[in-house]
């Protein structure tokens, strides 16, 4: 699908829908499949081409992991049970594969190369090295350790207290996976609370954690721990586009189904609604160690605010779809402190600016962030996804109430995260 055209209509959506499952989530239920003993099971998995990367990376090692649609049998080996992979493993355009996967191989005692495809070789990786190398890993790689691809000679690891210089769920996970391996004890201090995830899917599979304040600590695991069911919740963060095609589309309701509501998670509910968005969490619910709801959205008149601070990382993967919506909104949405953008799969911050900016919108771009003026009405244009997915998506919902046609190119990025995205968001208004 090199490119999609979508075209602008004043149709509302209405339906239910079901996103696919939690990306950040799935991945940790193949790693910690893979490092338990005996069988995980998992339901709701995100089968996307990043998280087949992990799979690929797992089975690399020795792991036995079957995937079945959404369905997914994980057969581990135990901590210790890794083996060395024979060959190059390749993250594809995962970043989240390829940081998970630095901490846990910087712990193994073999040698592993990490590479990933053009994209993720630009993706700055030394957030994740550095402390792994205080820990005693051994990392090489293109500009100092900063790029991929990465040789690893792992094992040996000490434990260490490191402050996180910027709030990353990534690193952060990274060193937990790390700690589990180390000599004595490993702490994480958070600028910001970020994603916790990791930390709650540990805890499912027995794992001892210890929080307090913005520190999270972990011991060396001396005893395996049991495979385990998951299941797996719908993923906000693709909910969040149907939350704002729901909101900027006239006379539109939108029932979002099975979507995880963790708090570190709904900064996108919050400034939604704090923008006028009529959202509501409906039969909340806990599966698995995480809390779950449905999501009933309706379209709304919007206003601009100011995003910054705390919530950003709580709302870090959807500040581009919610730029869609300060385009759509009545006066001007500032968000700032957001510089962690311009390292993703692309430059998100000058991507949605330019993309946005292509379809009449007033956007201001700042280094840390960007100030969208609303005109309450865009222009289909020639758009870019630069192969990033969220970018697609994000300018597919803004195509959806503009005049005329978007057409957007290398629109077959959404496979990342939601392959059938733009079926599914044409089928909310057949």
């Amino acid at each position: 699908m090199p490119k999609k055209v979508v075209k602008g209509s004043t149709k509302p959506f209405k339906g239910e829908v079901t996103p696919p499952g939690d990306k950040s989530i799935s991945h940790r239920s193949l790693m910690l499949g893979a490092l338990a003993t005996g069988k995980t099971v998992v339901t709701g998995f995100l089968n996307c081409e990043d998280t087949i990367s992990t799979a690929n990376a797992m089975r690399a090692m020795g792991a036995g992991i079957e995937i079945n649609g959404t369905d997914v049998t994980a057969v581990g080996n135990g901590l210790r049970g890794l083996k060395e992979p024979g060959d190059v493993i390749d993250a594809g355009n995962s970043g989240t594969t390829t940081r998970l996967l630095t901490g846990l191989l910087g712990a193994q005692d073999f040698f592993s190369v990490v590479t990933g495809d053009k994209y993720l070789r630009a993706r700055p990786m030394k957030r994740v090295t550095d402390p792994l190398r205080l820990m005693g890993a051994r990392i090489t790689g293109r500009e100092g350790g900063n790029k991929l691809p990465l040789a690893i000679d792992g094992g040996g690891l000490r434990g260490i207290s490191y402050r996180l210089p910027v709030a990353s769920a990534q690193v952060k996970s990274a060193l937990l996976l790390a700690g589990l391996y180390a000599s004595g004890e490993t702490e994480v201090i958070e600028p910001e609370p970020t994603r916790d995830h990791t930390e709650r899917m540990l805890g499912y599979m027995g794992v001892t954690l210890q929080r307090s304040g913005e520190s999270i600590t972990i011991t060396p695991r001396e005893r395996d721990f049991e495979g385990r069911k998951i299941s797996v919740p719908a993923d906000i963060s693709s909910a969040a586009f149907f939350m704002v095609a729901a909101l900027i589309n006239p006379g539109s309701e939108v029932l979002i189904r099975n979507v995880g509501v963790n708090p570190l998670r709904t900064g996108v509910v919050d400034i939604l609604k704090d923008m006028g968005g009529d959202i509501s969490l409906l039969d909340e619910r806990e599966v698995s160690g995480e809390p779950v709801a449905d999501l009933l959205v309706k379209s709304s008149a919007l206003k601009g605010v100011t995003i910054g601070g705390a919530l950003i990382p709580r709302a870090i993967d959807e500040l581009p779809v919610i730029a869609t919506a300060a385009a759509y909104a009545e006066g001007t949405t500032v968000i700032r402190d957001a510089a962690e953008l311009r390292v993703k799969e692309t430059d998100r911050i000058k991507a949605i600016a330019t993309e946005l900016g292509k379809m009449g919108a007033d956007v201001e771009e700042f280094e840390d962030g960007m100030a969208i003026t609303g005109k309450g009405r865009l222009t289909g244009a020639a758009c870019e996804s630069r192969g990033d997915h969220r970018i697609a998506m994000a300018v597919a919902v803004a195509a959806s109430r503009a005049e005329g046609e978007t057409e957007i190119d290398d629109a077959g990025a959404v496979a990342v995260s939601f392959p059938e995205f733009f079926e599914v968001l044409k089928g909310l208004r057949s």
